[in-house]
């Protein structure tokens, strides 16, 4: 059985928690007898380019740098997408797998895998849900988390606020917009008029893709519940949690807290603003200033997005000693790191899908303080094996701290006796080897 896996950025142009997921399902697959091959495109290449990661065949074809708006929509095909079309044509996969949908890489995409006799299967990553949330975090004004129901102006003028208007001006936008039902007029007004049609037609492509795919895999119950009250068929939403990649995860690695020693809190993923960095440092800054904590900020400290970010942090703490800034880590060896924190903070302020670093936490032993949404309400019991704060609430999320410092044995002490076993990625592999099989 040959399975391709199609998403939107691959290494080693782009590390992220999707590829580091297909890299890992990819690998499972591969040994148990599966030909397996992974596609992607390659925004502003001049040509196709093939080439091998970890032992896996990966083909890139190129997409349009500057992609016009019709392509971005996928109202009319992506140049350079006929690429991939031809390449499914000789490869004839028994399965094509989606990861994302992006740019290239949509539902003329999921109709070419079916072209050439493949089987269609998604599994959703982002926020997005595939195409019921514009904005893209599912988080309402950008303040509190939405219903999830994907309706013309309520979004259109959700996603302009995120665009840059006051949110009044939003609403009366939003609305004589929908009464106008414009479509296509170029230019910023064209845009912001035609939003409340984008979001019939980005509900349009939704129900496409589910005409055209088997099922529509989701990493949280909340995300499921979402799909189908927007009409999704309960049959082709299935849940698959995500799970532990590292094979050292061991809870063994857990370093006893010393007495009298800082309370280690860690923050380890991307340094950007949607991961609730800055309301971490906003939160820390709150602290008293002789409270015996210690803030790691673990991430990418090279690219200049990060480095910006990062001098924002320290002028809020007002580069206080307690707070370290550390480059990442291989993948390997983030059990190692993980393991040495006292608590975990994860201060999203998007709809989390997971996040994996949440499991792993978990497998070495070491507790989550993280926002409540996604798949982190679903897994962490508050006050019973973690603690949940409402994303981007800064003061809740200082008090959390502040009693964890504290009072440290009846919190964090406590957690750790009750985490969860996290599942792995063997256990995600056989769910989806039952469904390509099945």
């Amino acid at each position: 059985m040959k399975i391709v896996h199609a998403l939107s950025w691959y290494f080693p142009h782009h590390l992220g928690g999707t590829e580091v997921y297909v890299a890992e399902l990819s690998q499972r697959l591969r040994k148990a007898g599966y030909d397996v091959l992974v596609a992607a495109p390659l925004a502003g290449a001049e040509a196709e380019q093939r080439y091998d990661h970890e032992g896996i065949p990966v083909y890139r074809y190129p997409t349009p740098r500057n992609p016009t708006r019709n392509e971005c929509q996928a109202r009319t095909g992506v140049r350079g997408a006929e690429r991939f079309h031809r390449w499914l044509q000789r490869e004839r996969p028994d399965w094509v797998h989606f990861h994302s949908f992006s740019t290239g890489l949509n539902v003329p995409e999921i109709k070419a895998a079916r072209a050439a006799g493949a089987r269609v299967l998604a599994t959703n990553h982002l926020a997005s849900l595939g195409f019921i949330c514009q904005r893209g975090t599912l988080m309402r004004w950008g303040e509190y988390l939405c219903d999830g129901i994907c309706e013309p102006i309520k979004c259109a003028e959700c996603e302009l606020q995120h665009r840059g208007l006051p949110k009044n001006l939003a609403r009366i936008t939003a609305r004589v917009g929908n009464m106008l039902r414009i479509r296509g007029v170029p230019g910023k007004i064209g845009s912001a008029l035609g939003m409340p049609e984008l979001i019939r037609y980005n509900r349009d492509l939704q129900h496409k893709i589910f005409d055209l795919i088997e099922w529509f895999v989701v990493l949280n119950r909340w995300a499921a519940d979402a799909l189908v009250a927007n009409g999704a068929p309960r049959d082709k939403v299935l849940l698959n949690y995500l799970g532990v990649s590292n094979l050292n995860c061991d809870a063994k690695l857990r370093i006893p807290r010393a007495a009298g020693a800082p309370v280690k809190v860690g923050y380890f993923g991307r340094i950007v603003e949607l991961k609730g960095v800055v309301e971490l440092a906003q939160a820390f800054a709150l602290l008293p200033s002789d409270l015996n904590i210690e803030l790691e900020f673990r991430g990418p400290l090279d690219g200049k997005e990060a480095q910006l970010l990062v001098a924002k942090l320290q002028e809020i703490v007002r580069h206080d000693e307690r707070v370290i800034f550390s480059p990442s880590v291989p993948p390997a060896q983030a059990p190692q790191v993980l393991a040495r924190f006292d608590v975990l903070c994860i201060p999203s302020i998007w709809f989390e899908n997971g996040p994996t670093v949440m499991f792993e936490a978990h497998a070495v032993g070491t507790p989550v303080l993280g926002s409540r949404i996604g798949a982190m309400a679903e897994i962490i019991s508050d006050r019973l094996n973690g603690r949940l704060v409402a994303p981007g609430n800064v003061t809740e999320l200082a008090a959390a701290l502040e009693e964890i410092v504290r009072h440290p044995t009846s919190t964090i002490d406590q957690w750790r006796t009750r985490l969860p076993v996290p599942r792995t990625m063997d256990d995600i592999a056989l769910d989806y080897l039952r469904l390509y099989q099945s």
